[in-house]
């Protein structure tokens, strides 16, 4: 007997029944992705190629709901094919986001439990996307997880951490076939495809109402799906909480209604520069809520910033240190003053003290809690009502260090009501970022990183911050709290430190040094001009993942050349042609050969048919602030 196909061409999105193996395929605006989805034997799968090549191999879809897999014994039900075309205000390596891509809406049907469900799925030009949505009524509850395996292709380099210390880790670089299975893995991670085939980076976005994703190997060249009661609870949360704890988030959490998982992520990029300036996960994100953010990321009361802390370079925890903090920052130019849990202790009226006496400074203060403070909603809501009435501006909200969905909605609770409050946030202790910083435009970073609170550990920091650029602050802002002159810099320079700060984004930098050392060091000039925020970025040709981070940034009409070096002392010659037309200025911060405690300083004048040569010792940095004449 013959069996007939019918297939239905719809727009750059191709359906096909369920008789054949490929279901769907969706492909990006400019034809070079293409999303493959699989129906063999009835049950999903996925590929996808970039320029005819195959980026992601051939791997499973699945997803179950009370333990029992919807993904197998399906039917197509029918299809809907949908472009998105916008751009939009962003906070991060540039400050305008494009997001322009093919969609599909494939409504399934598990034809064994009578389940309808849709797959979801978007192909941009630089990644693809997919999540699941199982329509629900109010009454319904159920448990979902997800065993979804992303298989890269063989000799595929990878740079990634494990769980143990949650999102603050270390990465390694491995090949694939090298990482065994049971191996952990925290997102996002990076990927570079073999012969040269340009980088991946595996992540979520739209996190909320589910648990996190973090990704298990199979020892088969893939990563598993795991949901966040299925992650290891890390070195952090046993600090902060407790084994009973532990144990009790380990239990897979149910959702009420419709279940809409958040998007299952892949940045795909021809290089580094692609890849660093990626909108993917931002365009996967929410919009703002227009009554709390009325004019989205500009809305008057979020304001971008630099802040000074006194807890990682030393400082008296009192009431009269905190205001020479703030007159310090002042000095510099800084907006914030952060102060520590010491605050405690403090009276309404010694905090409206700090408050009004910065103020004379231009000055506004942020206050750190712990997340255990927050976690019930009236505690949560006196505190948030506190600061808002005696002009507190943000929260260093810490110790969250979980991805249960029970965590994940602590996320969203204190975010959405912060912002009633009209207050800033930064969370400490955190996952990774998932778009947040386009539908809550008050996080204006979040840890979820390895920064210099972690001291004198016996790894290479420069390393880890050449690392950094290209793989966890792909995704979003990171607080590090950088730049330090003392020894907790171990083997890098003071170059180095100051151009951490250029290169690691953070709407509100939380600068670790003393202001008081800031103000001494011989490059005062440029760290009263480090900006929060960039129009413009790019990538330079000479960096390389765990060897060199060299970007130009542009923050309005100023241009920044910040390089971070690795383990090999070098010299590289940089083209100026990132520059407008006309002259610059440039001021020169140089490593000392033979002293990583100096800074030589140079002036220059310069056109963008120009070059500079930059010297950098092991663990050092060049930078080069350019300004107009």
């Amino acid at each position: 007997m013959k069996k007939t196909l019918c297939i239905l061409f719809l727009g750059y999105c191709t359906v096909v029944n369920t008789y054949a193996q490929t279901l769907a395929s969706v492909t990006s605006p400019d034809g070079s992705i293409v999303l493959q989805i699989n129906g063999k034997d009835n049950n999903l799968s996925y590929n996808v190629k970039k320029g005819g090549n195959t980026v992601l191999v051939e791997a499973p879809i699945s997803m179950t709901i009370d333990q029992t897999e919807i993904c197998c014994g399906i039917s197509v039900l029918s299809s809907d094919t949908y472009k998105t075309d916008a751009t939009y205000p962003i906070r991060g390596s540039h400050s305008l986001a494009i997001d322009k891509s093919n969609g599909l809406l494939l409504r399934l049907k598990n034809r064994q439990l009578n389940t309808d469900f849709t797959l979801e799925a978007r192909s941009y030009n630089d990644g693809i996307a997919f999540r699941m949505i199982l329509p629900g009524n109010k009454n319904q509850v159920r448990i979902p997880d997800e065993h979804t395996v992303f298989t890269l292709p063989a000799k595929s380099q990878v740079w990634y951490h494990d769980m143990y210390c949650h999102y603050e880790g270390i990465h390694q670089k491995k090949n694939i076939s090298e990482i065994v299975k049971g191996e952990w893995a925290a997102p996002p991670i990076t990927v570079q495809l073999p012969d040269n085939g340009g980088y991946l980076c595996l992540t979520e976005s739209a996190l909320m109402n589910y648990a996190g994703m973090s990704l298990q190997a199979n020892g088969k060249n893939g990563f598993e799906t795991k949901l966040g009661h299925a992650q290891p609870a890390g070195y952090p949360f046993a600090h902060d909480y407790s084994l009973e704890e532990a144990r009790r988030l380990s239990n897979p959490a149910s959702i009420t209604g419709t279940i809409t998982t958040p998007w299952r992520t892949v940045v795909i990029a021809d290089d580094l520069n692609e890849l660093v300036n990626t909108d993917l996960i931002t365009n996967l994100a929410p919009t703002p809520d227009k009554n709390l953010f009325p004019k989205g990321i500009n809305t008057d009361w979020v304001r971008p910033g630099r802040s000074v802390w006194c807890w990682l370079d030393g400082g008296a925890r009192t009431l009269e240190n905190m205001k020479e903090f703030s007159r310090l920052a002042g000095e510099l130019g800084y907006e914030y003053n952060t102060v520590d849990a010491f605050w405690y202790r403090w009276t309404d009226e010694q905090l409206k003290d700090l408050v009004d006496y910065s103020a004379k400074y231009g000055v506004k203060v942020w206050l750190w809690r712990h997340g255990r403070d927050v976690r019930d909603p009236e505690k949560r809501k006196a505190l948030f009502e506190r600061c808002h009435r005696l002009g507190i501006v943000g929260l260093k909200l810490d110790a969250f260090s979980h991805e249960s969905k029970e965590f994940i909605d602590l996320y969203q609770a204190c975010l959405k009501e912060a912002a009633e409050y009209k207050l800033m946030l930064n969370i400490h202790g955190s996952n990774k970022p998932a778009g947040e910083v386009r539908s809550w435009p008050n996080e204006m970073s979040r840890e979820g990183i390895r920064g210099l609170e972690y001291g004198k550990k016996q790894y290479e920091w420069s390393t880890h911050n050449t690392t950094l650029p290209f793989t966890r602050l792909v995704v979003g802002a990171g607080d590090y709290t950088p730049v330090v002159f003392g020894e907790r810099r171990l083997e890098t320079s003071w170059t180095h430190q100051i151009a951490t700060s250029l290169i690691f984004n953070s709407s509100v930098i939380f600068f670790g040094s003393h202001p008081q050392k800031m103000l001494e060091n011989p490059a005062v000039k440029v760290i009263k001009e480090i900006p929060a925020t960039w129009d413009e970025t790019i990538v330079l040709p000479s960096s390389k993942i765990g060897e060199v981070a060299a970007f130009a940034r542009r923050s309005g009409k100023t241009w920044f050349l910040a390089v971070l070096n690795g383990q090999k002392e070098c010299t590289i010659q940089f083209p100026l042609t990132f520059l407008d037309d006309g002259w610059y200025e440039g001021t020169v911060l140089n490593d000392n050969p033979s002293d990583a405690a100096a800074i030589a300083m140079q002036r220059v004048f310069c056109r963008n048919s120009d070059s500079l040569t930059g010297y950098m010792r092991t663990g050092g940095g060049y930078i080069v602030m350019f300004t107009p004449k």
